[in-house]
């Protein structure tokens, strides 16, 4: 399997909505709203994204996460040790992000709608600095975050991670694989997994086949367990 990252057309309606969110006139809002199933790539193209922009801050959120804690982590990731007060942190907060802006990821977002304050300090950071905000969550997180209006109304960008299609898991084959599969072998993938991990589970088993009985193609056959 190549070392490389397989751009689906989940990651294009990604790149394009990031683009968007960076070249917006003055006066639209800056957030964005990523979210889909489990397994879809979500977190993952966030983070390729991070390294390829080279100026994005990732945040994982926890469940017992405050409004304070969610500062501490922020000030962390943008390099400066965090303060003792509330307050403190906030201005930290601010004052790196007009420093040198950078966009934050705010991963498994479905977590802090259960804090209105937690939702309003982000807000907050993003209306004092501009910052461009990206909310990454499960299903049912539009449902979720849309109850706060003030947040939801800032969301310029709304991306939904769909299950692959099978044209994604032959652009993904063709991009990793380091052996070709057949157009019937790629059919069955998509007949028995529509998300990245499971896909990738897949393919990995189909080049494991090819390397032990030396093929150059692997087909339907091979993966239903026979021999051709």
């Amino acid at each position: 399997m190549k070392k490389a990252f397989a751009r689906t057309s989940n990651v294009e309606a990604f790149v394009a909505a990031m683009d968007r969110l960076h070249k917006r006139q003055e006066g639209i809002p800056g957030m964005a709203l990523v979210y889909g199933e489990p397994g879809l790539g979500k977190t993952r193209t966030a983070l390729w994204w991070c390294v390829q922009d080279g100026g994005g801050v990732f945040i994982r959120t926890k469940k017992l996460m405050t409004g304070r804690w969610l500062l501490e982590e922020i000030v962390a990731e943008l390099g400066e040790a965090p303060m003792n007060r509330t307050s403190d942190l906030f201005r930290q907060a601010v004052n790196q992000l007009l420093e040198k802006p950078r966009t934050i990821f705010v991963d498994e977002a479905d977590y802090l709608a259960h804090d209105a304050r937690v939702i309003e300090t982000l807000r907050d950071l993003h209306d004092t600095t501009g910052t461009p905000f990206v909310f990454i969550g499960m299903d049912n997180a539009e449902k979720k975050l849309m109850r706060f209006k003030h947040l939801y109304d800032r969301f310029s960008e709304i991306v939904r991670f769909n299950p692959l299609s099978e044209k994604d898991i032959r652009s993904i084959a063709n991009q990793l694989c380091e052996v070709e599969i057949s157009d019937e072998a790629i059919a069955f993938i998509h007949a028995n997994a529509t998300r990245f991990r499971r896909v990738m589970v897949w393919l990995y088993k189909a080049e494991a086949i090819a390397k032990a009985n030396g093929l150059k193609k692997v087909e339907l056959i091979h993966l239903q367990g026979g021999k051709k």
